[in-house]
Formats: structure tokens, C-alpha cells, sequence
């Protein structure tokens, strides 16, 4: 007996001599690791490949974020009924959230009666199931009915557009101002080609059910007696196109932002200031054409993938696995996809304690030596540090089960 627990002891001693070794930083140990250079190549090359008679535009795939044509994108311009895309987003968002649903009763007030522009001609005191009223405002773009849901989400039309900010801000849209929820205004309101593919983008992939309005070609409202037909065209005319808004007043000539989703790509295209409507619908099937004939998206790796393996000092554990936490969709130009490669970038080692999740290294994705993406490797389990008690009750736990099996 005496034997043995000296022998335990022993063991236990050298193997915290071995934990205590000196472990590598947990960081990269490459010299030809260049933090900055990858950095820059995160800015993807972009081109205006066509004369555009639009002041601004843009194109952008929705599930990676990748710009793939812009012209004067940052170019600060009134757009219009574009405004309701983010009125669309906060009224999603409220449903979401339980503030308010489908079903609720919208009342409609004087304030709301009072507005111009396209509506559905709503009198006060008028009642209106919120989706009724989504109908009117994502396919028919109705003023008076956008305002009713503002009051409906958060009291007033004033504090809705303040949410509005707040929600633009967050979104990283630096070039934009809304003064009310509907567009109307030109002087003072305005935002970017940019900025509009940003909040288009949250709100088809947070809020996609909204597809399920902005698509309706014709519908009717006021039981029947009013209809409701889609100001987006494309809708109709272009194939996979699911909305999603249209924009006109003097100033702000006609606008588009168009989605359009085709063979797993769902690009959104945004279009200001064109000069006839015309040119905005014919201008937006162009970009998507292009788009859609000149890239791919492919899915290199499924959310949970392994990435392998490393070698864990002064841990409980010796080693941990790795794995990518999310599907790496590739977009790339086509025909590219022989030339994709992929490189894994793991330290040789790290440091208990590792987390579950805890980003460990990196794989870079290249087409002729330009990373196109970049994704983090994780832990897939949680690793704690070693201490003396922790390994001698787990050698003992090891030692009682090795004596029940014999």
C-alpha cells in the first residue's frame, strides 16, 4: 500500500513538472503571418462596369455581405419611399419581440389620415389588422398606413423615427438621417446607395417573413375594394426578384433597392436618383445580370466541421479538437472554384484554461493568392487548468475505476 502511494505521489509530481513547462503564446509564431496585409484584403475590389445614368448605386450578396459593383456609394441623397425599408425593419422587429402581432387592431388617427403622397386613402378612426396595413405599406408603399404602424409600434411617428436613428446607428450606417417614417421629406432626410444595402440586408436576413409581403404582385385591401399593386416591377418581370422597395419624389428622382435570389445567391441591388422609372428597373436587371452571370456562392464547410487538433498545456486535457463554428459560403467569380485553396492556421500549442467557442486560429480562403475569406478555428469543449488537486483527484478516479474492472 505504502508502495503504491508513493508511486501516485511520484507520478503526480512529474506530471506537474511537465504541466509547468513553458507553453507557446497564444497567438500565430509566423513571420510570414501578415496581420495587416490580411486585413486590407478583407476590402474586396469592386467595379462600376456599366455607364449607370444612376447618381448611386450598388451591388451586394446577402449571405456573405461581398460588394460587388458600386458607383458614388457613399454619395449622401434624398430616397424617397427607400425610407420604408427601415420602417418595415422596426415593424418586423416588434413582432419579433412580442410588442405587437399580425392580428393586433391598428386605429387610424387624424395624424395619420393627414398625409400625402401614395396611400390607401385611410379615414380616421379606421381599423386595420397590422398585416393588413403591412400589405398596404410593402406593396402598395402607402404613407398614411406606414404612419398608423408608427404610432401603432411606438406611440408616436416621432419616436419611431428616433428608433429609426438609433437602429441606422447601430447598424453601422454613418451616412444616413431620417426625419420621418415614410420619405417624404427631402431636405435634411437622406442616406447612401451604402447604407441602404446595409439595412436591406438586416432586414431580409433577420426578418425574411417580410419577403412574404414585398413579393405579392397584386393583392386588395379595404375588403376587396381597393387594390393593391406591386410599384416594384421586377417583381413580375425579373426571375427570383422578392422585393423589395421603390422610391420617387422630384428631388430624389426614382430609387430601387431590388432582391433577388437565384442558384443560392440572393443579391440586393440598389439603384438613386435615375431619371425615369424606366431606367431604374431597366438599370436594376442589369446589375443582377451582371451579378448573377459573373459569380458563385459555394459552401466550403458546414457549422461544426473539424479543423483538427491541438496540443493544450497545463490542462486537465492534453489536447482539444477543433472546429469551424459557422457554414463558410464562399462567393467567387465562376470558374473559379478549382483555384479555391485553403490554408488552416493553428498555433502549436496553447494555454489552460480554453473555453468552449474560444477562438484558437484561422482558415484563410485564396483564389490565386487573394484571401477571399477568412474564418476563425474554435474549441469544440472546454479545457480547465491543471492543479495538483484537480490532477490526483482525477488520477484516483482513473485508479478506483482501473481496480472495479480487475
Amino acid at each position: 500500500m505504502k508502495r503504491a502511494v508513493i508511486f501516485c505521489l511520484a507520478f503526480v509530481f512529474v506530471f506537474m513538472n511537465i504541466f509547468c513547462l513553458p507553453a507557446a503564446a497564444n497567438e500565430f509564431d509566423d513571420p510570414d503571418y501578415d496581420w495587416d496585409a490580411i486585413e486590407a484584403a478583407q476590402i474586396y475590389e469592386t467595379t462600376n462596369v456599366f455607364d449607370l445614368k444612376a447618381k448611386s448605386a450598388i451591388l451586394v450578396e446577402a449571405n456573405t455581405g461581398r460588394i460587388l459593383l458600386v458607383k458614388n456609394e457613399h454619395e449622401k441623397l434624398p430616397i424617397a419611399s427607400i425610407t420604408k425599408v427601415m420602417s418595415m425593419y422596426l415593424i418586423m422587429e416588434a413582432v419579433a419581440k412580442g410588442k405587437i402581432t399580425m392580428d393586433d387592431d391598428v386605429t387610424v388617427s387624424e395624424n395619420a389620415y393627414g398625409f400625402g403622397g401614395s396611400q390607401v386613402y385611410l379615414e380616421p378612426g379606421e381599423v386595420f389588422s397590422v398585416r393588413e396595413m403591412l400589405k398596404a405599406v410593402a406593396i402598395h408603399s402607402a404613407n398614411d398606413a406606414t404612419v398608423a404602424l408608427a404610432e401603432k409600434v411606438w406611440g408616436s411617428e416621432e419616436v419611431f423615427v428616433q428608433k429609426m436613428n438609433e437602429r441606422a446607428a447601430e447598424f453601422g450606417m454613418k451616412n444616413t438621417k431620417f426625419l420621418d417614417s415614410t420619405g417624404l421629406t427631402d431636405e435634411g432626410h437622406y442616406s447612401t446607395a451604402y447604407d441602404i444595402a446595409i439595412m436591406s440586408r438586416e432586414l431580409i436576413l433577420r426578418y425574411p417573413q417580410i419577403l412574404d409581403f414585398t413579393s405579392i404582385w397584386h393583392d386588395t385591401f379595404r375588403n376587396g375594394t381597393f387594390s393593391l399593386d406591386n410599384t416594384n416591377r421586377l417583381i413580375h418581370f425579373y426571375e427570383g426578384t422578392r422585393g423589395l422597395k421603390t422610391g420617387f419624389t422630384q428631388k430624389a428622382g426614382h430609387c430601387l433597392v431590388a432582391t433577388c435570389e437565384r442558384n443560392g445567391m440572393h443579391l440586393i441591388s440598389v439603384v438613386l436618383g435615375e431619371p425615369t422609372s424606366n431606367t431604374r428597373f431597366a438599370e436594376s436587371r442589369k446589375i443582377l445580370e451582371y451579378g448573377f452571370h459573373n459569380f458563385e456562392l459555394i459552401t466550403e464547410n458546414k457549422k461544426g466541421d473539424i479543423a483538427g487538433e491541438i496540443e493544450v498545456k497545463k490542462g486537465l486535457l492534453n489536447k482539444a479538437e477543433l472546429v469551424i463554428p459557422k457554414d463558410v459560403n464562399l462567393l467567387i467569380n465562376i470558374g473559379d472554384k478549382e483555384k479555391l485553396k485553403k490554408e488552416v492556421k493553428i498555433p502549436e500549442n496553447v494555454e489552460a484554461p480554453l473555453k468552449k467557442g474560444q477562438k484558437v486560429g484561422e482558415v484563410q480562403y485564396t483564389v490565386d493568392g487573394k484571401i477571399v475569406e477568412k474564418v476563425d478555428i474554435v474549441s469544440a469543449c472546454d479545457v480547465e487548468r491543471a492543479s495538483f488537486i484537480k490532477i490526483f483527484f482525477k488520477l484516483a478516479t482513473g485508479w478506483l475505476r482501473m481496480g472495479r474492472g480487475s
